[in-house]
C-alpha cells in the first residue's frame, strides 16, 4: 500500500513532533504529502452572544491561535529537516477525536500519524486515550508513535 497523504495531528508536545518526524519519513519514501493540523476550541458556549464580549475569552483565543501557529511552525521545520515540505492548518471546533477524523476525510488522506503518550492504569482512566478515541472515530490506518 501505498501512503500519498498522510496527516499528523499536532499539539506542541515532544510526542507530536516525534511523529511529525516518523510521518515526514513515511512521506518521503512514497513521495507523498504531509498535512499538519493543530485543533482549537472555539466555541465552547455555542451560540451563546455574551461570550464574546469577555475581554478574557477573546485573549484565550487569541493565545490558544497563537500556541497552534506556533507548534505547527516548529513542526513543520521538522518535516523540512527530512525534505518534506508540509501543509500547515489550524482547525477551529472541538478539540477531538471527532475533529481529527473529520480533517481527516476533508483532507483526503490515506494515513494519520499520532503520538501517544501511553498513559496507564488510573491515568488512562482519568484522563482517557486521545489515540485510541481517534482509532475509534476512522476507518482509516492509524500510526501511532509512542517516543
Amino acid at each position: 500500500m501505498s501512503y500519498n497523504h498522510i496527516l499528523v495531528p499536532v499539539d506542541g508536545s515532544q510526542i507530536s513532533f516525534s511523529a511529525v518526524k516518523k510521518a515526514a519519513q513515511i512521506a518521503k519514501a512514497f513521495n507523498g504529502k504531509l498535512s499538519l493540523i493543530s485543533l482549537v476550541a472555539e466555541d465552547p458556549f455555542t451560540d451563546a452572544d455574551f461570550y464574546y464580549s469577555s475581554a478574557v475569552m477573546r485573549d484565550y483565543f487569541v493565545q490558544a491561535y497563537q500556541n497552534a501557529e506556533a507548534a505547527l511552525k516548529e513542526a513543520s521545520e521538522f518535516a523540512t529537516a527530512e525534505g518534506v515540505e508540509a501543509e500547515l492548518k489550524i482547525i477551529k471546533g472541538q478539540v477531538s477525536a471527532e475533529g481529527v477524523s473529520n480533517a481527516a476525510k476533508d483532507e483526503n488522506v490515506d494515513l494519520i500519524v499520532m503520538g501517544s503518550h501511553g498513559r496507564k492504569g488510573f491515568k488512562k482512566l482519568m484522563l482517557g486515550s486521545f489515540a485510541q478515541d481517534v482509532l475509534n472515530k476512522t476507518e482509516l490506518p492509524v500510526l501511532i508513535v509512542k517516543n
